[in-house]
């Protein structure tokens, strides 16, 4: 299944009127809460995107954890931190929301022009070697031993997909 990824700039009036539509929402409409909260993490500059899934039908997905438990790795996208086997792995912001995008998709296969564009804000320029050069020290970091990884598995001629099996 192909994920149809865009980008919507916001500036300061946009949010603020965003925000104020969620405060009078109807209290039935599910995940207005989660979506104030991280339009006023993405405001207060705690992130620098914020990624929205629509079912089929055009409503946004429900997103009922913050974790993701992925065998003895664990990726809590609140506090934007990764532990495995309890230690805390270091990431930077974009090792972070790769692997973040990766994880939450199990199992999907991407190219490397789609997780550019999930995860950068400016167009995709036709380098490979940026995304390959992310996910070589993301390897480093997370697989127990990155020359065979279990996480992170290359797709030859494709490009990537987080390990549908953990």
């Amino acid at each position: 299944m192909k994920k149809n990824i865009g980008f919507v700039n916001l500036d300061s009036s946009l949010l603020n009127w965003l925000l104020e539509k969620l405060a009078s929402a109807p209290s039935e409409i599910s995940n207005v809460h989660e979506l104030s909260e991280a339009l006023k993490d993405l405001g207060a500059a705690n992130c620098s995107s914020l990624m929205i899934e629509l079912n089929k039908d055009g409503a946004v997905a429900s997103f009922p954890y913050d974790e993701l438990q992925c065998g003895p790795l664990l990726i809590n996208a609140r506090a934007r931190k990764v532990l495995r086997d309890n230690v805390e792995i270091l990431l930077t912001p974009t090792e972070f929301d790769i692997l973040y995008f990766l994880a939450r998709n199990k199992g999907e296969v991407f190219t490397k022009e789609q997780i550019y564009k999930a995860v950068w804000e400016e167009d995709y320029f036709i380098d490979d070697s940026n995304i390959m050069a992310f996910i070589r020290k993301l390897r480093k970091k997370i697989e127990p031993s990155p020359d065979d990884p279990v996480y992170i598995l290359t797709i030859c001629g494709i490009g990537y997909k987080f390990n549908e099996k953990l």
